[in-house]
């Protein structure tokens, strides 16, 4: 079984996250098709394995990883799963030649995405996904991609920021208030608009992906503010979209591309530390963002049952203090990133 972290801000009894999650784009087809077969026997490897929070949206293959935890969830008991998704994009049917994320999302439904930060736009996306999952709730639920990697340009970024604290915001604090969902936040890919949300409002969690992990950690701030506040983070794309598990080898993926040559170098480094001290990098990967008192999980995808099983080997290492000592000596980890007492 996987351990567990509470998260209780608001001292209302809060969630009980395993430090092990599903992130399920890879289960929406990202880059590769996934029978649904397949699919399920990962969702049900990672329920065998202890795991107890799954996360999705209405991006990961525009809807289709949705309806694929449809199925899975309905035999399982409801109060012992976490399940969040995410809102900021409505669904629209188009021809196919004409929907969002060809080359990136294959065989899916044949939509196009329409972003939507408002009051109203916000509770639609949610029924839409109540729908799709098929339940009655869902425990966490995040403004997704609230970032400039999403939207552009900074001034792009800060339009659809004000637009979701004059609109969505209010909608998931009065929902959040009123006992229909358990914690709201945002799901994003920079620490920067983290910050900057939780400046102006009442957030409980966030999901950060890609920006603290073993290759960078960019976000200490961030990660030290949240956790002054005891707010909770969850850790997304701990593999930096796939190279921390691969090694750096020939077309490994950063950041949903192949990595460029100073990012291969650097990984390079990590793997030949990890080496030395016999850990595997993935391992160090997964077991790193832990170290920090703001994380509450960790979620890597699997698009396939050994993908999920190494997550559970990883999940379950043990990693010598020495081996974060070592990183951080040879700057591979920030100063001041927590590193004391071993994983």
């Amino acid at each position: 079984m996987q351990k567990t972290r509470a998260w209780d801000r608001l001292g209302n009894g809060g969630l009980r996250f395993t430090e092990l999650g599903l992130g399920t784009a890879p289960l929406g087809n990202l880059f590769k098709a996934v029978s649904g077969e397949e699919a399920r026997a990962v969702m049900e490897a990672a329920w065998d394995a202890g795991v107890r929070y799954f996360d999705t949206a209405p991006l990961y293959g525009l809807g289709l990883s949705e309806t694929r935890l449809n199925p899975f969830l309905r035999d399982k008991p409801r109060d012992e799963v976490i399940v969040s998704t995410k809102i900021g994009r409505l669904l629209r049917r188009v021809e196919a030649d004409r929907r969002d994320g060809i080359g990136k999302w294959i065989d899916v439904p044949s939509r196009t995405e329409v972003f939507d930060y408002s009051h109203d736009g916000v509770l639609r996306s949610l029924e839409f996904s109540l729908e799709r999952l098929g339940l009655d709730r869902v425990d966490v639920v995040y403004a997704h991609d609230l970032d400039v990697f999403t939207h552009g340009s900074a001034a792009a970024r800060d339009e659809r920021l004000g637009e979701f604290i004059a609109g969505g915001y209010l909608a998931l604090r009065r929902l959040r208030d009123e006992g229909v969902i358990r914690a709201f936040g945002a799901g994003v890919n920079e620490a920067e608009a983290c910050d900057w949300l939780m400046e102006r409002g009442d957030f409980d969690l966030f999901l950060l992906a890609g920006r603290y992990t073993l290759l960078e950690q960019g976000a200490l701030g961030f990660m030290d503010r949240a956790a002054a506040r005891r707010v909770g983070v969850v850790i997304g794309g701990p593999y930096n979209s796939g190279i921390l598990a691969t090694g750096p080898r020939p077309g490994a993926r950063f950041n949903y591309a192949p990595a460029p040559e100073a990012v291969l170098q650097r990984a390079g480094r990590l793997q030949a530390v990890c080496g030395a001290h016999g850990v595997r990098l993935v391992d160090a990967a997964l077991r790193f963002p832990l170290l920090h008192p703001a994380t509450v999980s960790v979620i890597p995808g699997g698009q396939g049952v050994a993908e999920m099983a190494g997550n559970v080997a990883a999940a379950a290492a043990v990693i010598p203090a020495a081996l974060w000592a070592d990183l951080q000596a040879e700057g591979l980890i920030a100063d001041g990133a927590p590193v004391a007492g071993g994983s």
